[in-house]
């Protein structure tokens, strides 16, 4: 395998899907401005891929999807809302250190046992 092609065929394929949700997003909301990309939002982004979990695919969907319903759900409870999903999301890589989906595979190794034994 050429690996440098595979390299810059995977970036030119996130590039693509990076820009058609720049395309979106400013479509959806009108306009575009600085305040959009705040660090803020880039941490959003980094704090999904943990919660997930780093070493599958699903990781990071599933982690954008707790995000997205824990953000959802603790912001409508308080206005110190990123504080709250903040010790929220230290819970819950304290209890997963593999994200949700390495805690998700840990339940299923036994079932798998059980069903080849």
């Amino acid at each position: 395998m050429d690996v440098r092609r595979l390299q810059w065929g995977g970036f030119a394929i996130a590039g693509l899907f990076c820009g058609l949700a720049g395309v979106l997003f400013a479509f959806s909301k009108g306009s575009i401005s600085p305040e959009v990309a705040s660090v803020g939002r880039s941490v959003d982004g980094l704090v999904m891929v943990l919660l997930g979990g780093v070493q599958s695919l699903l990781g990071p969907l599933l982690g954008a999807a707790l995000f997205t319903w824990l953000q959802d759900l603790v912001a409508r409870e308080t206005d110190y809302w990123r504080a709250l999903l903040g010790g929220v999301i230290l819970l819950l890589v304290l209890l997963f250190p593999g994200g949700m989906a390495g805690a998700f595979s840990r339940l299923r190794a036994p079932l798998k046992r059980e069903e080849g034994a």
